[in-house]
Protein backbone atom coordinates (compact mmCIF):
# COMPACT_ATOMS: atom_id res chain seq x y z
CA UNK A 1 0.00 0.00 0.00
CA UNK A 2 1.29 3.36 -1.03
CA UNK A 3 1.29 6.33 2.09
CA UNK A 4 -1.91 7.82 -0.94
CA UNK A 5 -3.61 4.68 -0.03
CA UNK A 6 -2.68 4.77 3.53
CA UNK A 7 -4.00 8.92 3.69
CA UNK A 8 -7.17 8.71 1.86
CA UNK A 9 -8.18 5.00 4.34
CA UNK A 10 -7.39 7.04 7.10
CA UNK A 11 -9.25 10.60 5.94
CA UNK A 12 -12.35 8.32 5.56
CA UNK A 13 -12.56 6.91 8.39
CA UNK A 14 -11.81 10.21 9.82
CA UNK A 15 -14.71 11.52 7.76
CA UNK A 16 -16.98 8.76 8.85
CA UNK A 17 -16.13 9.55 12.39
CA UNK A 18 -17.01 12.96 12.60
CA UNK A 19 -20.56 11.96 10.64
CA UNK A 20 -21.26 9.98 13.33
CA UNK A 21 -20.08 12.56 15.64
CA UNK A 22 -22.65 14.75 14.23
CA UNK A 23 -25.64 11.95 14.41
CA UNK A 24 -25.02 11.49 17.98
CA UNK A 25 -24.65 15.09 19.13
CA UNK A 26 -28.08 15.82 17.56
CA UNK A 27 -29.83 12.64 19.00
CA UNK A 28 -28.78 13.82 22.35
CA UNK A 29 -30.28 17.21 21.60
CA UNK A 30 -33.32 15.84 20.34
CA UNK A 31 -33.22 13.31 23.80
CA UNK A 32 -32.79 16.48 26.07
CA UNK A 33 -35.88 18.38 24.17
CA UNK A 34 -38.05 14.93 24.58
CA UNK A 35 -37.34 14.37 28.29
CA UNK A 36 -37.34 18.81 29.25
CA UNK A 37 -41.16 18.34 27.79
CA UNK A 38 -41.52 15.33 29.90
CA UNK A 39 -40.65 16.74 32.49
CA UNK A 40 -42.70 19.97 32.36
CA UNK A 41 -46.09 17.86 32.08
CA UNK A 42 -44.90 15.84 35.05
CA UNK A 43 -44.30 19.20 36.76
CA UNK A 44 -47.51 20.16 35.90
CA UNK A 45 -49.58 16.71 36.10
CA UNK A 46 -48.55 16.26 39.83
CA UNK A 47 -50.44 16.91 42.87
CA UNK A 48 -48.02 18.78 44.44
CA UNK A 49 -50.33 18.49 47.43
CA UNK A 50 -49.78 14.55 47.87
CA UNK A 51 -46.84 13.60 49.63
CA UNK A 52 -46.28 10.36 48.10
CA UNK A 53 -46.13 12.67 44.08
CA UNK A 54 -43.65 14.86 45.75
CA UNK A 55 -41.63 11.54 46.86
CA UNK A 56 -41.78 9.90 43.67
CA UNK A 57 -40.80 12.81 41.25
CA UNK A 58 -37.49 13.76 43.74
CA UNK A 59 -36.91 10.41 43.30
CA UNK A 60 -37.08 10.45 39.38
CA UNK A 61 -35.19 13.30 39.56
CA UNK A 62 -32.51 11.98 41.61
CA UNK A 63 -32.17 8.67 39.49
CA UNK A 64 -32.32 10.99 36.28
CA UNK A 65 -29.17 12.85 37.69
CA UNK A 66 -27.43 9.72 38.49
CA UNK A 67 -27.65 8.48 34.82
CA UNK A 68 -26.63 11.67 33.45
CA UNK A 69 -23.55 12.05 35.52
CA UNK A 70 -22.71 8.49 34.47
CA UNK A 71 -22.89 9.95 30.63
CA UNK A 72 -20.98 12.64 31.03
CA UNK A 73 -18.25 10.42 32.70
CA UNK A 74 -18.53 7.64 29.83
CA UNK A 75 -18.68 10.59 27.10
CA UNK A 76 -15.37 11.91 28.87
CA UNK A 77 -13.99 8.46 28.37
CA UNK A 78 -14.43 8.07 25.41
CA UNK A 79 -13.20 11.52 24.38
CA UNK A 80 -10.06 10.37 25.50
CA UNK A 81 -9.33 7.28 23.87
CA UNK A 82 -11.04 9.00 20.69
CA UNK A 83 -7.97 11.49 21.34
CA UNK A 84 -5.09 8.58 21.83
CA UNK A 85 -6.61 6.80 19.08
CA UNK A 86 -6.26 10.27 16.41
CA UNK A 87 -2.52 10.95 18.00
CA UNK A 88 -1.74 7.41 17.06
CA UNK A 89 -2.40 7.87 13.13
CA UNK A 90 -1.26 11.18 13.47
CA UNK A 91 2.14 10.08 14.62
CA UNK A 92 2.28 6.98 12.45
CA UNK A 93 1.48 9.45 9.17
CA UNK A 94 4.47 11.58 10.37
CA UNK A 95 6.93 8.64 9.61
Amino acid sequence: MSANDLDSIRQGVLDRMERGDQLVKGAIIAAAMVEGLLLVVAIFIADWSNPLHRLVFILSILTYSVVACGLVALAGHISRSVGRVLIALESMSAH
